[in-house]
């Protein structure tokens, strides 16, 4: 009997041994799980744009890329939409760390850098190419590092088009032509300055009411590229559009510095390679969007004029004034901008 219950008490314990070993086990592969977890960074990237707008396109290539290079260890989600707030609102966002990524127009970013206003003085390029051969060079580059003392890292630049004129009233083929329209902008002190420079009247408007601004005549014109003037319809109130090109503001994919400071010297290499490589791919994409949206408008209607010769050097000779109040302490930048 004794003997009995000695070897039931051993296969006891040693039951209860190997349950004791069993639970030690699983708590190390508990503790384990969460350091292999921990290496995968999930960042969030703000997009104001819809699904298909080329750079929200170019956004996903971003984040794809970046997922490919990493081997996962880098996720990036896109939220598209201005699901995660307005433009200024996501820039001081990234400058304390609650979104890692975002595309944004210099418009708003030049609050946060004014230098970044030299690049959207009216006429400043002749034309797209002159434009890429800044930005592309050192001068670009030195635009992209501007932003760092702001608590940003810019990584590349993505094309915007070039903003024109358009109306309800009459085509548009000399500076004559604008005196007097009821024009609206953006509240940009440098666009209202723009406008009333050029004679016509500029009326600051929210732009989800310019629509029905124009339809009801508090507003006779407004001012974009082809595929907004497209893509919210203005086409249907605005049927006469002059190609003068008066700004073409790029737009700067950029990071949050607290999230470029918590990566590796590697992957903050391979980030800046895919964010050069989706900007590419986000100039293709919108030059494909303008041929479709100016082949959408003509066909509806659209009186489309482009200005007479010399007239364009009328428009910029009018924006001597801007160029002293906003060009103020970059005379030799623009010089150099202009001379490319």
């Amino acid at each position: 009997m004794m003997k009995r219950t000695l070897i039931a008490a051993t296969c006891a314990l040693m039951a209860a041994g190997i349950a004791i070993t069993g639970c030690k086990k699983e708590k190390t592969d508990a503790a384990e799980a969460p350091k292999a977890e921990a290496k995968k960074m999930v960042l969030k990237y703000a997009e104001n744009q819809a699904q298909d707008y080329p750079t929200t396109q170019a956004a996903y290539k971003f984040a794809e890329l970046v997922e490919q290079r990493t081997d996962g260890r880098i996720h990036i989600d896109v939220y598209h939409g201005g699901q995660l707030g307005d433009e200024k609102a996501v820039i001081e966002q990234l400058q304390f760390g609650a979104i890692d990524f975002t595309r944004v127009s210099l418009s708003p970013l030049s609050e946060f850098e004014k230098s970044l206003n030299v690049l959207q003085l009216p006429y400043l390029y002749k034309d797209a190419s002159q434009m890429w051969r800044v930005l592309d060079g050192q001068i670009g580059d030195n635009f992209l590092s501007s932003v760092e003392k702001a608590g940003l890292i810019g990584l590349s630049w993505f094309d915007a088009g070039a903003r024109n004129f358009y109306n309800s009233k009459k085509p548009v083929t000399k500076l004559d032509d604008l005196k007097g329209l009821k024009i609206r902008v953006q509240e940009s002190q440098l666009m209202m300055g723009m406008v009333s420079a050029l004679g016509a009247n500029a009326t600051p408007m929210a732009y989800g009411e310019v629509y029905s601004g124009l339809q009801t005549g508090v507003i006779d014109g407004a001012e974009n590229n082809w595929p907004s003037y497209d893509s919210v319809s203005h086409y249907e109130v605005a049927k006469y559009y002059v190609i003068d090109e008066h700004t073409r503001v790029p737009e700067m994919q950029m990071v949050s510095k607290i999230t470029w400071n918590k990566l590796s010297a590697d992957d903050q290499k391979i980030i800046k390679e895919c964010a050069l490589e989706s900007a590419k791919l986000e100039r293709e994409l919108w030059a494909a969007k303008e041929s479709a949206s100016e082949a959408k408008v003509k066909a509806a209607g659209s009186v489309i004029t482009e200005l007479e010769p010399g007239e364009k050097e009328k428009f910029q000779a009018a924006m001597a004034p801007l160029y002293t109040q906003f060009g103020a302490g970059y005379e030799d930048l623009i010089k150099l901008i202009q001379s490319k």
